[in-house]
């Protein structure tokens, strides 16, 4: 670094009045004249931008903000309550004048400095705090996408289960990124709600170590270790495989086979498949080994919904399955069924796959559309009926995860339609079929759907579940219109996403939990 010194102030001005204001090239720097010298540093507090100038300056050269109480030494510029660090500059005395060295770091450094204080901000989830690393790195010349990269790789093992939401929702964030990045804010939103999500569903989290060493990578035994919940050996295969040069679309075809292997984790499995693979593209193959890690724990602890009395019929539906089913699915047959009259509609119209995904995708648009609002407000129900909005919205997401990896691998499309039924099944008792839904019809579909997606941007809602679900669905939504403008489910599926952002999502359920609790401690103690 050259130094860059200026001369901003006499000394005997600022023995007269101990502290003074100067600016320099757009800076306001706040001088102190201490008993242990002369003391420069920025005027604005990092954290929220209050004037230092008006600090309390003690005797060991603290200097604490009167707002927020933010301490900092003045001899490096070190946060004494965690947060932000204060830029302080090298001062020289000379020829009775205050000399400033105002040179910036490089900016390599710079970069290395914002990760470094990014990571330092998760444990506490300083969110404002992220925003200005991230603002710092982006004005040093760095690539956003390293903080994401960076952010998995520090955390990838502090999911104890898996991926999460965090994961699944950053391809869309930044596929959003890509669309419609047109100025720095909107560059660095997407980055700071994906890297925001990680933060929260690691905070102050162990390490969940993954196993070491490497086997051979092969497609069957890896599905039959995710089957058996081997997740040492199936960690080690993808580690060889990866040392093997294998890249995500060599990986694609075994995570699929595991995730539509059962209905299982309410869609989850397989929409963190389509995600990671598409979170690849954005961040390369140097975050192949976190994401594939942690997908594949997910994959192994995924929970086994077809075990459950309400899904059996489903290994018995895909025994079923000839592929040759002649029968046409009515217009509403699918809108309301029990999940074994959903699964057998499925298993008599097999023999045409499109028309079945779009009677499937068109009867969960309009459950999604006809959601009975009361239902999410109810608290005398029991646990089996404690649904909201979000269980709705996976018919569609998973839907789209369906149509994009069963037509890389259409030999899955049996499993993929039948568990695209288990949602309507389980969906159709909380519906509400009287429901005027003419309020929501769209008139100009693509342009709600690139103003919705544009809203994103300042979406409002402060849990990160809720927000990674607006985007996911308003994403999904987009990419199936995309792929057949002309589907007959268009319109529904339109008028559902209008009615899902515009009507109020119940997320704490006071009473409920309490009536629940207390009935089952009375039963069961």
């Amino acid at each position: 670094m050259t130094a860059q010194m200026i001369r901003v102030a006499d000394v005997h001005e600022l023995e007269a009045k101990q502290r003074m204001l100067v600016r320099v090239d757009g800076k306001q720097i706040a001088l102190f004249g201490t008993d242990s010298g002369v003391f420069a540093c920025n005027n604005r507090c990092p954290h929220e931008g209050y004037p230092l100038i008006e600090g309390s300056l003690a005797d060991d050269c603290v200097l604490t903000c009167n707002w927020h109480n933010w301490k900092f030494d003045l001899n490096d510029g070190g946060n004494l309550t965690g947060g932000d660090h204060l830029r302080c500059y090298p001062v020289e005395l000379r020829d009775g004048g205050i000399w400033l060295d105002l040179a910036d770091a490089p900016a390599e450094q710079r970069i290395e400095t914002a990760l470094r204080n990014l990571h330092e901000s998760f444990p506490r989830h300083e969110y404002d705090r992220m925003a200005r690393e991230l603002a710092r790195l982006q004005q040093a010349g760095g690539d956003p996408l390293d903080a994401v990269r960076a952010a998995f790789a520090w955390t990838y093992d502090q999911f104890e289960y898996g991926a999460t939401h965090a994961q699944g929702a950053a391809a869309d964030w930044l596929g959003l990124r890509t669309l419609y990045a047109d100025d720095p804010a909107h560059d660095l939103v997407p980055v700071l709600e994906v890297i925001g999500h990680i933060a929260w569903d690691t905070r102050r989290e162990p390490r969940f170590p993954f196993a070491e060493g490497m086997e051979d990578f092969a497609t069957d035994a890896f599905v039959t270790s995710v089957e058996q919940e081997d997740e040492d050996r199936a960690v080690r295969m993808l580690r060889g495989g990866l040392a093997a040069g294998l890249g995500f679309a060599d990986f694609e075809p075994a995570l699929t086979r595991a995730a539509l292997a059962h209905y299982q984790d309410f869609g989850h499995s397989l929409i963190y498949v389509l995600k990671t693979g598409q979170l690849l593209q954005h961040l390369g193959p140097q975050s192949a080994e976190p994401l594939l890690l942690s997908l594949t724990r997910a994959l192994i602890n995924a929970r086994r919904e077809d075990l459950i009395p309400e899904f059996r019929h489903y290994g018995t539906a895909l025994a079923a399955w000839t592929g040759s089913g002649r029968e046409v699915i009515s217009d509403g047959a699918l809108q309301r069924p029990s999940v074994k009259r959903a699964l057998d509609l499925v298993v008599s119209a097999s023999g045409d796959i499109p028309a079945l995904y779009d009677a499937l995708l068109g009867a969960a648009a309009w459950q999604l559309l006809h959601f009975d609002l009361s239902v999410q407000s109810q608290t005398d129900n029991t646990v089996a009926q404690n649904i909201n909005w979000l269980d709705f919205t996976h018919a569609i997401t998973f839907a789209n995860a369906v149509r994009h990896q069963c037509s890389r691998f259409p030999d899955l499309w049996p499993q993929g339609l039948l568990q695209m039924a288990c949602f309507l099944g389980r969906n159709g008792p909380f519906v509400d079929a009287a429901l005027d839904d003419q309020a929501w019809r769209v008139d100009d579909i693509p342009q709600f759907l690139d103003a919705t997606r544009r809203s994103l941007f300042d979406h409002g809602q402060f849990e990160f579940i809720v927000s990674c679900h607006l985007v996911k669905l308003s994403c999904a939504v987009a990419d199936e219109i995309d792929a057949a403008p002309d589907a007959p489910w268009r319109d529904d599926l339109a008028a559902a996403l209008n009615r899902f952002l515009n009507s109020p999502l119940k997320r704490k359920h006071t009473l409920r939990t309490a009536k629940q609790s207390l009935s089952f401690v009375a039963k069961d103690g």
